[in-house]
């Protein structure tokens, strides 16, 4: 029996084991995104006295991380596509996940074998990232690759399919700032982070029992030409194995100097390898192009669009892991749960949604009203925009601490997790579809840069909230005069000194100019929609 014919619940069998391995995978990862800006906060960086700048060199090193996390799936899809296929592809970058996680765990308060301890703990840091850097490169895109592949074209479960995987994703980022955020609070952080290491060896083991049960079939093999072919007296599989290892110290400078980029403010390396990154990116596309047919070109573009488009989206999104986490912890009165854990709000909703979404999905594509991805897109990102404003509202019932309901950081999220649901499950769908079958990894890995540009971009928006300047009245203006009618602040500015009036100020006035600038992309996404259906050759 085929891969395919395995049917559990009206889909693929092998559907499900990729389900609890992105599971435990995405566990790992959002355990320790939970605690990695309020860590290097409270903890890593305490040694800088000034704490916005502390804050501003935390936000610096989550984006770079952030930013290169989704860099290398560019990479491993490549690799993956042509030389050892997505199932060696995995299980290499769910090993150096798992090693990532537990160099988290290190951290030493005394001098170690007459080296000193801060060293230690930054080379420990640093290879921490690092790790999960090249190791999330090999995992993501030939995971979400795979789910693909489970699906003959054309089939209308596909979008369902994604969805139900895209629960998975969450079901494991809402237990993991829970448990690892409870861990870290209470007994300290290197225990949540150990926490994150152990949900990824769960993940590699669920995989593991996929493959020998055999329920992948031949999805994810290695092409049949490589794998007796040596590449510089190696086996084609150990020299990538290789290559990975090597990618490790890269990564890890590559971290470590975009804080260096923060501290001197004159070194921009980071941005200058991203933008190098897109041009190589679209040289290679253009090479590709002129081997594929017009429809491919024209389905090939409209996954650029809906890539510039997600990158937009995630832009503001991912500050959830950084400014949102902070304007919890100092400006929202929080029940049940503290900072960390406050990112177990969206991945919470998207369980109990994910589902009814999918179902909507399918019922709409049997009345034939299901929108086209365009309108889902738009309609992700207005849904966004409308979730930052609800966190700038809060301010409007402030308490004399700067302290705003718990209900505004609920009702906000719920707004981004419905955004979510019409943008992330419905994207990985399309570009499966709508990407050619040879570089259908490349181009997931494609889509996956777009979050690497996002956190760049996340980390400078971040950065706009360190402000502590106090009576400093803006200019007077389009985004001054919203600032105002959303937030409450009178010509968006404060005359109080109170440093949580003060932090609720920088907060909510990004926010605020976040949600307007969303709408306005919501608005193009609309006007985009005519053209983009006509370059999708019937792609829904």
């Amino acid at each position: 029996m085929t891969n395919q014919e395995q049917q559990l619940l009206g889909h693929p069998k092998g559907l499900f084991y990729l389900f609890f391995a992105e599971l435990w995978e995405r566990f790992s990862y959002y355990g320790m995104r939970a605690l990695l800006t309020l860590y290097m906060v409270n903890e890593f960086f305490t040694w800088m006295t000034d704490e916005a700048y502390r804050e501003e060199v935390s936000f610096g090193i989550f984006a770079a991380y952030g930013s290169l996390v989704y860099a290398t799936p560019v990479i491993g899809g490549m690799i993956a596509d042509k030389f050892i296929g997505f199932k060696k592809s995995i299980m290499l970058g769910g090993i150096l996940m798992a090693l990532g996680h537990f160099f988290m765990a290190f951290y030493f308060d005394t001098d170690v074998l007459g080296f000193d301890k801060l060293a230690i703990n930054n080379f420990f840091f640093y290879a921490a990232l690092a790790l999960l850097i090249v190791g999330n490169g090999f995992f993501k895109p030939n995971i979400s690759t795979m789910v693909g592949r489970l699906y003959p074209e054309g089939d209308d479960r596909r979008d369902s399919g994604f969805t139900i995987f895209y629960m998975g994703i969450n079901a494991g980022a809402f237990l993991a700032p829970l448990a690892c955020g409870y861990l870290g609070y209470e007994y300290g952080w290197h225990y949540g982070f150990g926490a994150a290491g152990i949900g990824m060896l769960a993940g590699l083991f669920v995989f593991m029992r996929g493959m020998n049960s055999g329920v992948f079939g031949d999805n994810g093999n290695q092409p049949k030409e490589f794998i007796d072919k040596k590449m510089y007296g190696m086996r084609t599989d150990y020299f990538f194995y290789l290559v990975a290892a090597l990618m490790v110290p890269i990564a890890a400078f590559l971290v470590k100097y975009n804080a260096l980029e923060v501290l001197t403010e004159g070194l921009h390396l980071h941005s200058a390898l991203l933008s190098l990154l897109g041009l190589v990116i679209l040289g290679i596309l253009g090479k590709k192009m002129m081997e594929l047919s017009r429809m491919e070109n024209f389905r090939l573009l409209s996954v650029l669009v809906l890539t510039l488009l997600i990158t937009v989206f995630w832009s503001f999104f991912e500050l959830a892991g950084t400014a949102i986490t902070l304007f919890a912890e100092r400006n929202v009165n929080l029940t049940l749960m503290n900072a960390s854990q406050t990112n177990a709000i969206n991945p919470g909703y998207i369980i109990f949604l994910a589902i009814p979404f999918s179902m909507m999905w399918v019922y709409l594509s049997k009345t034939q009203r299901n929108p086209i991805t365009p309108i889902k897109f738009a309609l992700g990102i207005l849904q966004l925009g409308l979730g930052f404003l609800v966190f700038a509202m809060s301010a409007q019932y402030m308490d004399v601490d700067g302290r705003t309901p718990f209900m505004f950081l609920m009702i906000g999220y719920l707004l981004l997790t419905t955004g979510e649901l019409f943008i992330s499950p419905i994207g990985l769908s399309k570009v499966t579809e709508l990407s050619p079958k040879s570089m259908t990894a490349f181009m997931m890995g494609v889509y996956f840069l777009s979050s690497s540009y996002a956190h760049y971009i996340s980390g400078a928006i971040a950065k706009l909230t360190t402000s502590t300047e106090v009576g400093t009245t803006p200019e007077p203006g389009f985004m001054t005069t919203m600032i105002e009618k959303v937030t409450g602040f009178s010509g968006a500015a404060t005359s109080s000194t109170a440093e949580g009036v003060v932090s609720l100020l920088n907060y909510t006035s990004v926010f605020t100019q976040v949600g307007i600038v969303a709408i306005g992309m919501a608005i193009l996404a609309f006007i985009l929609t005519p053209v983009l259906k006509k370059w999708m050759h019937g792609v829904h």
